[in-house]
């Protein structure tokens, strides 16, 4: 079993553990050299993209041709306002949702996603791919099926000599929920980047185990740690701190990713993500 074992996030569906492996691996290496330790340990990526992979067709290009008509009321279109509100917050060139400017358009869903062209983070998708990571998450949180499966691909690579789980933007749900679900588990460090768990009304109430009163459940025993680092203008992360959801015990930190605010890669290469790591190797 890997010493190490990362948890992908949204919009990997087209990828695979060794493609994923290949892009992680060196900027985890750069992360923990900066935290003085040099050596990289046994990693394992813990895939669960495809479970969000349309089946192949015959004469089908792609996946589904998602556009601001697909986002639906409710769950889905609350989310998406929320990133739009903060991304407006940390980004100059995005409308908030109250700007007067915004009257032209009819569609609130339509409004949302031409804002958040405008920001750091969704700056480079285009719209059917902002309602396809949209809809992952929602679908992660609302279909047993696939809660089950990519938790389980998690919990296949957690072994006894498994001692840190590093995981970004949806797969900080998927690794939380999974440690929760594994009792007695060794882990000794949970590093989460880009974490969307604190997000109120939309994530936290919906984890699995539900919180407890005003406090979600500790993925470990007492010998776990938990670091929880974001970037301040990551849209996806809108809480940053996540001590009021699951106790002092979290340690928050803020990096700056330049004007890559989601992307795992400025993430890994953090002295911070690597001292995070390094910390329960000896």
């Amino acid at each position: 079993m890997a010493t190490v074992v990362l948890v992908h996030g949204i919009g990997q569906q087209v990828l695979g553990e060794r493609t994923l492996l290949a892009q992680w691996v060196p900027a985890l290496s750069d992360g923990l050299t900066r935290a003085g330790c040099p050596a990289v340990p046994d990693t394992a990526m813990a895939f669960y993209g495809d479970l969000f992979r349309p089946p192949a067709t015959s004469l089908a290009v792609g996946e589904p041709r998602y556009s601001a008509a697909d986002v639906t009321r409710g769950q889905e279109l609350d989310l998406l306002t929320s990133w739009w509100a903060h991304a407006a917050e940390v980004d100059d060139g995005v409308a908030p949702p109250n700007a007067s400017t915004l009257a032209r358009t009819s569609e609130r869903a339509q409004r949302a996603l031409l804002q958040l062209s405008n920001s750091r983070f969704f700056a480079k998708l285009s719209e059917r791919a902002m309602v396809g990571d949209l809809k992952q998450v929602t679908t992660y949180l609302s279909d047993p099926r696939v809660r089950a499966a990519a938790r389980a691909r998690v919990t296949a690579l957690i072994g006894p000599d498994t001692r840190a789980v590093v995981a970004h933007s949806l797969g900080s749900v998927v690794a939380y929920e999974a440690l929760c679900a594994t009792p007695g588990h060794g882990v000794r460090a949970l590093v989460t980047l880009g974490s969307p768990l604190g997000i109120p009304n939309h994530i936290f109430p919906l984890l699995d185990p539900a919180p407890g009163g005003s406090l979600g459940a500790w993925p470990g025993g007492d010998l776990l740690t938990w670091t929880n680092i974001a970037d301040s203008g990551d849209v996806v992360a809108l809480v940053k701190d996540l001590r009021p959801c699951f106790g002092d015990r979290v340690r928050n930190v803020l990096v700056h990713n330049g004007s890559s605010a989601h992307s795992v890669i400025p993430y890994l290469t953090e002295r911070s993500t690597g001292a995070a790591i390094a910390a329960v190797l000896g």
